[in-house]
């Protein structure tokens, strides 16, 4: 009975640490995709009005950098589990 929850014990540290990948990876396609998202409606709507282009130039940088900064500290969250 010992060696079955050694062996669970074992075998639920490397599925977390799986997770954890699983997780990192996840979270790096939806930012890319996000931040990829918000550049092209931001090319669009400068072409449809070229007039707005440094306000739309502005948020889109401000937009971009916080999924970047909320994808990174997940990113930070996944690494510790894995190392810790």
């Amino acid at each position: 009975m010992t060696t079955l929850f050694i062996i669970l014990e074992i075998a639920g540290e490397a599925l977390a640490k799986i997770g954890a990948a699983l997780g990192s990876a996840i979270i790096v396609l939806g930012a890319a995709y996000g931040i990829g998202k918000i550049g092209a409606t931001a090319l669009e709507s400068m072409a449809r009005q070229p007039e707005s282009a440094g306000d739309i130039r502005s948020s889109m940088v401000v937009s971009a950098a916080l999924i970047e900064g909320v994808s990174f500290f997940a990113i930070i969250i996944c690494a510790l589990v894995i190392l810790l």
